[in-house]
């Protein structure tokens, strides 16, 4: 068995580093339960650009921020030979927002994944969860080390309990002479109270400090330890702050005399020196919101007498009298614990005893050994892998429909553009791409739905566009929330956008009203037709056009205009193709599908050879450098993809995984290949995670969607744009469903 381990690794003094190594070290050498041959490797974290020396075992390293350094790892992980993966999950040492970046490492990796949880969030924020539900998916199994923790991952994830493995933080199986270890450090006169860890204001200890003032009137021989370096990321931050103002409170109190700070990163042996020569050991953390700590494991495991703010953890691991608890920030009520123990050094005796002999059930052999049974057990289950298929089209697997964020976004000038998270940004006013956008979303839902609430909004779009309306048929496109201009002529992509929605419109109208309004401006707007010049702009526009003459076939002058605008883009498709790059333009950039997809629509129209085959290319060789390993990866905005350069992952929107549906929705139409209807699937499901994050954008809260994903995760703003891309494209995979169910009955043997 081989198993490849991700987290941090020493020589960075980090805790959870600590934790891989003895597991490291715990398996691999550990033959106490099978005696089977097993070897590993780490996959170690490096932090803000530092690097270590690290041991041999360390055969890679990952830059926290470097996303590209995740997915050479997956790759790395996946011809190591290694059986299984296993990953220490805590959100501070992953990169980008909440950790995210780990995501597209764990979905790449080709074998089995345990993931050992080290934190826990009660009350956690929108991409806290969403990450941290997102890895459990992935894992096969989730190794907790309290039942508190097993408790949040079923009622606040909704993780199936039968995914979790319970096992104990593990300890050093490190024993030292109490009597010698007080004399090494000149102790034997004092009693002594120890804190160890890094040091941070999570942690409590000026609660102690007040503490002791009490304390030292009966027993002034007591001394306060607290070892330990100032936390890295406080450091960084606020430097060394926290450990000036308990400095501070020291020289207040006069406990010069009585506390003893070391500033200093311990190894275990050391460390396991001082718990063996102090009296009590104390952890005053100031909340109970976490459900693991090392140190108090550690406590535990050398048979110290413990005295606990009652944490989670603590309130565990001191059960049947292995420690005592005191309440947070509660200084009055651990000075009077503490009298009382030494009062009663028989009390103290006998913690350290119970406390010893409970840490002889959870030294890292054991835990080790728990860890293999689970490891064991995961790969002997690893079901046979068959070559990928692309996702099959399920509807049932959608979130129900909803225009609830749309409406919010509405009000009864048009649809805003903006929204900060869920709610709407009054402050950007609205634009013609988005009401025109909303017109289109809510004609397709009143003509597959029947939806009535659609019906409602769609006069209040259609109105908004006819506003914007200049005299020579062009269109402004900003308006503010008072309703002033902020334009004189709007984008041409804006143009034939709207055009787009007029052509809609009048094919399927759902009342004499709309088709003579939408009529009235679409033909106003038509002597601007052939003076575009923007790709983008004529692909919307053709769009728009092809859908007008579905219900006007036999306007000769608008087919003409059609073809016109056709080979129009084709000339620019010819001016750029090459044996590697057959595409309109020298990049990839937004909203690509459209440029296909206006030709599909174009060539269903004229039976055109050369519109057909240019189509068709051009669709290949976007879907060669966005679909992979069945799920849709979008050029990302932030730098596109250049010929002969490098494609930019980020940031990526969700109107490029419309344009995407729509592409392969209209070459179904055009082809009658199910196999594009796969790839339509694929294409919405990056909208529920199957993207290169492993995040969702559809807020199954708000009915939102979010505006697509940055280098640092989840971008939350919950804008039209998105939005209305989203319920689009999940109409378009209803009708596509539909389509396919009729065309399958009516052709059996074709699939």
């Amino acid at each position: 068995m081989k198993i490849a381990y991700i987290g941090t690794y020493p020589p960075r003094e980090c805790g959870i580093g600590t934790f891989t190594r003895n597991l490291y070290n715990s398996m691999v050498t550990n033959n106490e339960t099978t005696g089977d041959s097993r070897e590993g490797f780490i996959v170690a974290m490096n932090d803000h650009e530092l690097t270590y020396d690290y041991p041999e075992e360390v055969k890679l390293t990952i830059g926290q921020e470097h996303q590209r350094d995740y997915l050479s790892a997956a790759r790395f992980i996946n011809l190591s030979g290694a059986d299984l993966c296993i990953l220490e999950h805590e959100f501070g040492i992953y990169g980008g927002q909440n950790g995210v970046y780990i995501l597209p490492l764990l979905h790449r990796l080709e074998i089995p994944l345990i993931v050992t949880l080290h934190t826990i969030i009660r009350n956690p924020s929108y991409d806290q969860r969403a990450v941290l539900v997102e890895i459990c998916k992935m894992a096969k199994k989730l190794v907790v080390m309290s039942h508190k923790a097993i408790e949040l991952l079923t009622t606040v994830y909704d993780i199936d309990k039968r995914k979790i493995v319970y096992i104990e933080h593990g300890v050093p199986d490190i024993q030292f002479n109490r009597q010698n270890s007080r004399k090494e450090f000149n102790l034997q006169n004092k009693k002594v109270l120890l804190t160890f860890g890094f040091i941070s204001r999570n942690k409590g200890i000026e609660t102690v400090l007040k503490a002791l003032p009490k304390v030292i009137t009966k027993y002034p021989e007591v001394l306060y330890i607290i070892l330990g370096k100032t936390h890295p990321n406080v450091l960084r931050y606020s430097g060394e702050e926290y450990r000036i103002y308990l400095q501070q409170i020291v020289k207040k109190l006069d406990l010069s005399k009585h506390v003893f700070f070391l500033n200093e990163f311990l190894n275990q042996k050391e460390l396991f020196k001082y718990l063996s020569a102090s009296d009590i050991y104390i952890t005053p953390y100031l909340n109970e919101d976490q459900i693991t700590s090392g140190t108090l494991s550690y406590a535990i495991g050398a048979g110290s007498a413990v005295v606990s703010t009652p944490y989670w953890h603590a309130t565990e691991l001191l059960a049947d009298g292995r420690g005592k608890l005191f309440n947070f920030n509660d200084s009055d009520n651990l000075s009077a614990i503490l009298l009382e123990l030494f009062d009663n050094p028989d009390v103290i005796s006998a913690m350290r005893h119970k406390a010893f002999e409970y840490g002889k059930k959870i030294t890292w052999p054991k835990t080790g050994g728990k860890y293999i049974a689970v490891a064991q057990k995961v790969i002997a289950d690893k079901p046979v892998v068959y070559a990928k298929k692309e996702t099959n089209l399920d509807p049932l697997i959608l979130p129900p429909f909803s225009l609830v964020h749309i409406t919010h976004l509405t009000d009864d000038t048009g649809i805003i553009q903006h929204a900060k998270f869920g709610i709407p940004n009054l402050k950007e006013g609205y634009c013609l791409d988005d009401n025109s956008r909303a017109l289109l979303m809510v004609l397709m839902a009143y003509r597959q739905k029947k939806d009535m609430l659609a019906l409602e909004l769609a006069p209040i779009y259609l109105s908004y566009i006819h506003y914007m309306q200049n005299k020579d048929g062009t269109f402004r496109n900003f308006l503010s929330f008072n309703r002033s201009f902020l334009d004189e002529v709007g984008s041409e992509d804006s143009f034939g956008r709207t055009i787009w929605a007029l052509g809609y419109l009048i094919a399927n109208a759902p009342n004499d009203s709309y088709f003579q309004t939408g009529r009235f401006i679409f033909s106003a707007a038509a002597g601007n037709f052939g003076k575009l010049n923007s790709i983008r702009g004529i692909a919307n526009t053709m769009i728009g056009i092809s859908y007008y003459l579905r219900s006007n076939p036999s306007d000769d002058s608008m087919a003409e205009t059609l073809r016109n605008l056709t080979y129009k883009l084709i000339r620019h498709y010819d001016e750029n193709r090459s044996s590697d790059w057959k595409w309109f333009e020298a990049l990839l950039a937004y909203d690509n599908g459209i440029l296909p997809l206006a030709l599909l629509l174009s060539a269903e129209i004229f039976k055109d050879d050369k519109i057909t085959e240019t189509a068709l290319e051009s669709m290949d060789f976007l879907t060669e450098h966005t679909i992979k390993d069945g799920y849709l990866s979008v050029i990302g905005n932030e730098k596109w993809y250049r010929k002969d350069g490098e494609r930019s992952v980020y940031a990526q929107q969700p109107i490029d995984a419309l344009a995407m549906v729509l592409m392969y929705h209209q070459a179904f139409h055009l082809t009658k290949d199910q196999e594009y209807l796969n790839k339509l699937f694929a294409c919405f499901m990056w909208f529920l995670g199957e993207n290169d994050l492993r995040m969702s954008l559809f807020d199954f809260e708000t009915k939102g969607c979010c505006d697509g994903f940055e280098s640092y995760g989840v971008n939350r703003n919950q804008g039209a744009e998105s939005s209305l891309a989203y319920l689009i494209a999940h109409l378009t995979v209803l009708q596509a469903f539909e389509e396919s169910e009729k065309y399958v009955d009516k052709n059996p043997g074709k699939s």
